[in-house]
């Protein structure tokens, strides 16, 4: 999901910059230029870590800018299709609940919740197990798996990743926690 990235570019420095520590213009630059960026390889660009090198600059007739190819050190977020992720639970709607897992959310259908029926409960804003009586609100941490993923470089807000926690030892982390303990005390006996 996280990934340490080493990036090639072409930073261009305009005539405004020059004069200041360039460094430190190239650092501003990349953050403006890549921060929050969806790249189909890399995924998102959650940040800039370091500039390992930085090339000799680049004067192009007609721009005042200066050119810079540079190597920087990026951390990314690149969600995988299958892959079991832990996350938070930041809004119940009526058709599920939306998961924060990083710098994206994911739909949370309520038919990949449990094996049992869940109701929404627009009073306490929480989806509830019609069987199990087990409760899905806000704020709750989950681990759920990636089944779909959709992620669109050009509008990365409009991006649809979904998932499901109708797998064992997938769901609400009060859940698995409650399992487990049952889990002990059965093999205590």
């Amino acid at each position: 999901m996280y990934a340490r990235m080493r990036v090639r570019d072409t930073v261009r420095v305009p005539p405004t910059r020059l004069g200041e520590d360039l460094n430190e213009v190239i650092n501003d630059l990349l953050w403006e230029q890549f921060e929050g960026k969806l790249d189909r390889e890399y995924g998102m660009i959650v940040g800039i870590e370091s500039i390992d090198e930085i090339g000799e600059g680049r004067i192009i007739e007609g721009d005042g800018a200066i050119y810079f190819d540079v190597v920087f050190s990026a951390i990314t977020f690149k969600p995988l299709l299958q892959e079991v992720i832990e996350g938070e639970v930041v809004e119940i709607v009526e058709f599920g609940a939306f998961v924060s897992i990083g710098p994206l959310d994911a739909l949370l259908h309520m038919s990949q919740i449990t094996d049992d029926y869940m109701v929404y409960d627009e009073k306490g804003k929480r989806l509830v197990g019609k069987e199990t009586k087990k409760v899905l609100e806000e704020g709750d941490a989950v681990r759920a798996r990636i089944v779909a993923l959709s992620l669109k470089e050009r509008e990365p807000e409009r991006s649809k990743i979904g998932l499901t926690m109708r797998q064992p030892w997938l769901g609400a982390i009060k859940w698995l926690e409650e399992e487990i303990k049952k889990v002990k005390e059965e093999a205590t006996q």
